[in-house]
């Protein structure tokens, strides 16, 4: 097994620390320097998020396949708007335009008003996971198969689908802990995403979609953790920082009128992430003040410490099966500059030791 990481390009240097960015919907100097950055700083790929109301992240992904030549792309897709078999050239056309270089995040959707932003009112999460389910169905033959294919479902009717252009290899992620959830990801995933929980926490749902998986005879499921860490010199530094960052959150949110308690999240991965937020510091550099103030919207829980501390809670991590890590910053192109520079390689090489010192104890 080797490591993997993903970095994050949004659409502008806007974070939760720096919310007044966030007026320039898509800074394109942005976009450019962070790819750039990122793939100086051996990123294997970066994620390119979907929203109801944010740029197109396809089109993004694409200028900044055009200004790259290594950097590989993760880009975000909610199913549902967009005919699977129509999904499926657009991507295959952006995968052979970049080199190869792309994989699909998929995003069912848990909150229902963000749904219906995009017209999609009235369905539950059940009936969402499983439009997802057939919609992967579909969106696999379109991409990967090499004959001519007819389906009859619940949602979706095709009859002799077949594209010129192919992706047979292009990665599909999914994330999501429910057990509809659960049970699409064993089905489908090659890798298999969640948020950056306590080891137990995540130790239990690497063995969920495990098993999962098994159901479908499926063995070789990859997973991505999704953490923000805070690293500097010393411990005492980073923990500064990082108390930094939480008085800046806390002052956005109170300047934009945003709840700081009784947060009522509106999927099953935020619930379990807040719950994970009930202790400020866990295992041995897991960090919630983020976490605690927004009420777990997203990737919010990091790692703190020096680059070697954050390491050693990441081998943690990848001694239990995750075997990626999407890593970004509340500084989003300064952080990924140090990602690069001073966390990634220190990880790699960690890593490379483990599976040397683990395959000679094997043989």
């Amino acid at each position: 097994m080797s490591v993997k990481f993903i970095g994050y390009i949004g659409f502008n240097n806007g974070s939760e620390t720096q919310a007044a960015v966030r007026s320039r919907a898509l800074d394109k100097e942005y976009v450019e320097a962070a790819a750039r950055a990122q793939e100086a700083g051996d990123f294997d790929r970066v994620l390119i998020p979907f929203g109801s109301n944010s740029p197109e992240s396809q089109i993004v992904a694409a200028h900044a396949a055009a200004i790259t030549t290594r950097l590989g792309f993760l880009v975000a897709h909610r199913p549902g708007f967009t005919q699977p078999t129509l999904a499926a050239r657009q991507l295959a056309t952006l995968d052979q335009l970049s080199g190869g270089r792309v994989a699909v995040h998929i995003i069912t959707g848990g909150a229902d008003d963000e749904m219906a932003r995009d017209g999609d009112v009235g369905t539950d999460k059940a009936e969402r996971y499983a439009r997802t389910d057939e919609y992967l169905d579909v969106l696999k033959q379109e991409l990967r198969g090499t004959a001519p294919f007819d389906h009859s479902g619940r949602f979706y009717q095709v009859r002799q689908g077949f594209s010129a252009i192919q992706a047979a290899n292009l990665p599909i992620f999914f994330g999501g802990t429910s057990p509809e959830a659960i049970d699409v990801a064993g089905r489908h995933a090659e890798v298999y995403a969640t948020w950056g929980e306590t080891l137990d926490a995540t130790r239990e749902v690497v063995q969920r979609v495990r098993a999962s998986a098994a159901r479908y005879n499926r063995h070789d499921v990859g997973f991505s953790l999704s953490l923000r860490p805070v690293i500097a010199d010393t411990e005492e530094a980073a923990w500064k920082k990082a108390d930094e960052i939480v008085e800046q959150v806390r002052a956005n949110r109170e300047a934009a009128g945003l709840p700081l308690t009784g947060h009522t999240p509106p999927n099953d991965g935020a619930r379990r992430l807040l719950a994970t937020a009930s202790k400020l510091r866990q295992d041995k550099r897991l960090w919630t003040g983020v976490a605690q103030l927004t009420g777990a919207s997203g990737n919010s829980t990091g790692l703190v410490g020096t680059p070697e501390q954050v390491t050693d809670a990441l081998l943690d991590y990848y001694e239990i099966g995750v075997d990626h890590f999407l890593i970004r910053g509340f500084d989003p192109l300064q952080d990924a500059i140090d990602y690069g520079r001073d966390l990634i390689p220190v990880v790699r090489e960690r890593v490379a030791a483990f599976d040397e010192s683990r395959a000679t104890i094997a043989a």
